[in-house]
């Protein structure tokens, strides 16, 4: 329902009626065909929202060309006949009457069991601030125009153009971004939350700004604090220093536009105190995320309580629940947040919100129909080639016209065409449509990779009446386009040489065939902690029965050693209920002191062998969630064993805890940060230890108020909300001094006490103070699981963290089908991300759960048995052991079920014995064969 917005709901968890209103669009979506020519003959022209200004549109448009659904929308406060009476020319030219003056709003009642609340958030406008010249020197931008201005649907095609200077396509050569513009700032926005994402937004466009310009690029990034406290966030960071983005840390203090009326002057203090005026082709704004307003109403009008920021306040242990039962909240609606958290909330409040509807599951589901598969048996080959723009990520480029023309001449190819996006709607709308008009019984797709676009151009075969598997996709982005974007002819020549062979390989390619496997309908739960047995309460509680294995003897993890939250909430009191839960949750087994000594299967059908209590045990189960944890990692240096007055967050939660009598006697503290964090052993940042730090800080600081209070830091990472405990922090008295890497503190144990060397940046020198306690915020060590991942055949990180299929996209799922991951497994996190992401893996191997059975094979391996000598070859070197050799037959056989359809079996059987489905040696052969014909 788009157009819509909820006026007012009644009810209760289980029984809501929502009110909404559907504003009219205008246009019949029956009969809107896309085609455009009511856009092009409108006279209106309008400021284009979606390109944030830097364009126009006219009152008639579709917001965006991959916009759901694709179809085109008036616009009432700018359509001449709507304000004046005048024009209907829209409705002149629309070639299947379309067009509908006489639409009207329309009020539409719902009965829902839940409401998930997901309205996103407002980009901060600084152009009311007078110091950022926004709106008044066009080469200052915004974060989100400057992403429309590297965008191939942006007011320059993705061409980086400087605004002042688009007549003549001036392209710049020096790019300053400015940090917490709209955040952090309690003296002009009152937003003093940090908004999460600007910090590692501005990298990402600094780094693609370099890529993309087609001369020499500087690139220079102002800031307070790199908050880069994400999986993999501080490498990237590392990466983008050595392309040449300049890292300032610095706040400049005014902005002002050159003299010859293009680019900015910013003068700043550098860290050594020199006052410097530099000038800039283009000033990006790093905006801050806040709550539009119409949505802040909305909260108000549904009297959902807020946080003192006007967000959608939850509470750290149930994350996505929103104050009234049943309404449930994900996203930025209820505090800045990055896309893998955000995807992860959205799963979470899924399952949340699924909890106590779980009885009428299904209930009200329709299967989708597609029309009875096409016999191709007899018929040659007739293949369909579609070349994809990608907006500039490929036609900025590879010439995608030549590359068009080209396709048209290989044999077997009847219909070509290339599309900006043909992963968008109305490209896949075409696909179907001329499939069916010229009788194409095989697609090719010149695009992107596979690995993220293949299922969807599956669907749209299968939507055409055609096996899904007479697809196949050139990648010309990923292994073309991106990797020779310095030398496009020699791009154009390799996209026709993909083309080329993937034409070829196409017309070998062979229907092929999915079975059904029935699914044991029970989950296994590896690691009790707060993760743990969240994931298993929320499937138990979905009707699942589950096993929870936890190798020490009591459930709890990490969390029996911390006192509070950064919110001041009591989590002992929380585990302590968590734990009752699932000891009096009749549908979860607890299994304490176990250990996995074997996994067997696959997907649906996995078989576990734990030994718990000197005895073994096979379980069997459908889903797997690792949940087993991480470790404080001890360090051996700063003093840490060789005094008990130097201990860990951890353990100093414990002094606190116990009251212990020198905290109040003590006369200094110093909090030393980064300790074992974003170094050669451990380049990431653990990402809860600033924050945990300051919590201890303040409360140090509360029981013994005399004290001085230090903390020795490289860049405070109160992400978020938690800002506020830094601002709290601060006005206690608690001192702050930064140190580098390279000068890091010394401590020293000396007969009267602890003493503590580092720099003061303000002094330019070294300086020293005696502690009574040192605190060190160590950081959080991956657990060690090498075996767990070789049971379940999923992978970790360098560092030893589970790394999941797609950081954004399936940000809580393995490539291993059926195994998920959640908490300190994956990556350190808080509390509340842990039990989100939790949820969320409940939420995802609910979708397997919840099938009686699920589909297998496809591009699997197949064993030709009368030409398989039964060296066993394919058996050692499949990585998931999907296949067995029969002794009976002496032959080799393939466990569809378990195959994933690498071909590492096809391409080690010296007998040529085992053939890969969709992507057999003949289909092999045939594209080495094009690939060394001459184009």
């Amino acid at each position: 329902m788009t157009l819509s917005e909820i006026q007012e709901f009644s009810g209760e968890e289980g029984n809501f009626e929502v009110t909404v209103t559907r504003h009219p669009r205008y246009v019949d979506m029956d009969k809107c065909i896309g085609c455009g020519q009511c856009a092009e003959k409108c006279p209106k022209k309008v400021s284009d929202d979606y390109n944030r200004g830097l364009s126009r549109k006219k009152a008639i448009s579709i917001p965006y060309s991959q916009a759901v659904p694709l179809k085109y929308a008036i616009d009432e406060k700018a359509c001449l006949y709507l304000q004046k009476g005048k024009c209907r020319v829209c409705e002149k030219v629309c070639p299947t009457g379309a067009i509908n003056f006489e639409d009207r709003a329309r009020t539409v009642s719902l009965k829902v069991g839940s409401i998930i609340l997901a309205p996103g958030f407002k980009e901060f406008d600084p152009s009311a601030l007078d110091l950022y010249s926004l709106g008044v020197n066009p080469d200052v931008v915004t974060s989100l125009q400057f992403e429309r201005l590297l965008s191939a649907t942006g007011p320059f095609a993705g061409e980086l153009i400087r605004p002042s200077g688009q007549k003549k396509k001036e392209h710049p050569q020096k790019i300053a971004w400015l940090q917490c513009v709209g955040s952090r700032d309690i003296n002009r926005t009152d937003h003093s939350y940090c908004s999460s994402v600007c910090c590692m937004y501005a990298v990402k466009q600094a780094v693609i700004a370099k890529e993309h310009s087609h001369t020499p690029l500087e690139c220079a990034i102002f800031y307070m604090d790199m908050r880069s406290q994400g999986k993999g966030f501080d490498q990237y960071c590392e990466q983008a220093g050595h392309k040449g983005v300049r890292f300032v840390r610095s706040r400049p203090h005014s902005i002002e536009q050159d003299q010859d009326q293009k680019g900015v002057l910013l003068r700043y203090v550098d860290e050594q105190g020199a006052s410097i005026t530099e000038h800039f082709d283009l000033l990006v704004l790093s905006t801050g995320i806040e709550l539009d307003q119409g949505n802040a109403r909305l909260f108000q009008h549904l009297e959902l309580d807020l946080d003192r920021s006007g967000f959608v306040s939850s509470t750290s242990f149930a994350p996505v629940a929103a104050s009234i039962p049943g309404v449930y909240v994900c996203g930025a609606s209820s505090g800045p947040k990055d896309i893998p958290y955000s995807v992860m909330e959205a799963s979470a409040a899924a399952a949340a919100a699924s909890r106590k509807l779980a009885p009428a599951r299904g209930t009200m589901v329709r299967d989708l129909e597609f029309p009875p598969e096409k016999d191709i048996g007899r018929q040659r080959p007739r293949i369909g080639v579609f070349v994809c723009h990608c907006g500039i990520n490929i036609a900025g480029v590879v010439d995608v016209p030549a590359v068009a023309e080209y396709a048209k001449t290989l044999k077997d190819v009847v219909y070509v065409e290339e599309n900006l996006f043909t992963c968008s709607q109305d490209s896949q709308e075409k696909m179907s449509q001329v499939i069916a008009e010229q009788g194409v019984n095989r697609v090719v797709v010149a695009a992107c990779t596979p690995r993220t676009h293949q299922g969807l151009f599956q669907e749209t075969l299968v939507r055409a009446g055609l096996n899904g598997y007479l697809l196949e996709m050139a990648n010309i982005r990923n292994h073309d386009s991106w990797v020779h974007a310095n030398d496009p002819e020699a791009a154009t020549q390799k996209a026709k040489d993909l083309v080329r062979m993937a034409v070829a390989k196409s017309g070998l390619l062979r229907p092929l065939k999915r079975s059904e496997l029935s699914v044991e309908q029970s989950g296994l739960v590896v690691g009790g902690g707060v993760a743990g047995m969240t994931t298993a309460l929320s499937l138990a509680e979905q009707g699942f029965p589950v096993h929870l294995l936890e190798r020490s003897p009591r459930l709890g993890g990490n969390a029996l050693k911390l006192n509070r939250t950064y919110k001041g909430e009591d989590i002992a009191s929380f585990v302590r209920d968590l734990i009752d839960r699932v000891d009096n949750e009749e549908r979860i087994t607890v299994h304490l002191e176990a250990n996995i000594q074997d996994v067997h299967g696959f997907v649906g059908n996995f078989r576990t062998t734990i030994q718990e209590a000197n005895q073994e045990q096979a379980i069997d189960h459908g889903v797997a969630v690792l949940s087993c944890g991480a470790r404080e990692f001890k360090p051996d240096d700063y003093g840490y064993g060789q005094s008990d007055r130097v201990v860990t967050c951890q353990e100093m939660d414990g002094l606190i805890r116990n009251e212990e009598p020198g905290l109040k006697e003590a006369r200094s503290f110093v909090f030393i940060h980064c300790v074992g964090s974003r170094d050669e052993l451990r380049p990431y940042c653990s990402k809860v230890c600033c924050t945990h730090s300051l919590k201890n800080a303040l409360e140090v600081k509360q029981m013994n108020p005399e004290a001085e209070v230090y903390v020795l830091y490289r860049d405070i990472r109160t992400y978020g909300q938690r800002e506020d405990i830094y601002r709290r922090a601060r006005q206690a008295g608690i001192k702050f001094f930064r140190y580098i890497p390279e000068a890091r503190p010394e401590v020293s144990l000396e007969e009267e006490g602890l003493r503590v060397d580092f720099a003061d940046p303000i002094l330019d020198r070294r300086v020293f103070v005696h502690a009574d306690y040192i605190c060190l915020a160590t950081a959080v060590q991956a657990a060690e699981n090498s075996d767990l991942a070789r049971f379940f055949k999923v992978p970790l990180d360098g560092d030893g963290w589970f790394a999941e299929a797609h950081q954004k996209l399936r940000p809580v799922d393995f490539p291993n089908e059926g195994v998920f991951v959640c908490g300190l497994a994956h990556y350190p996190k808080p509390m509340e991300e842990s039990i989100a992401q939790a949820q969320a893996a409940a939420s995802r191997a609910m979708t397997i759960l919840s099938k009686s059975s699920i589909e297998i094979g496809g591009e699997v391996a197949r064993v030709l048995t009368e030409f398989c000598s039964g060296c066993r070859g394919c058996v050692n070197v499949c990585p998931f052991q999907a296949i067995a050799f029969q002794e009976q037959t002496g032959v080799a056989e393939v466990n569809p079920a378990l195959c994933k359809g690498c071909g590492a079996c096809a391409s080690s059987c010296p007998a040529e014995a085992i053939v890969l489905e969709g992507c057999s040696n003949e289909q092999l052969y045939v594209q080495i064969e094009n690939a060394l014909a001459a184009a």
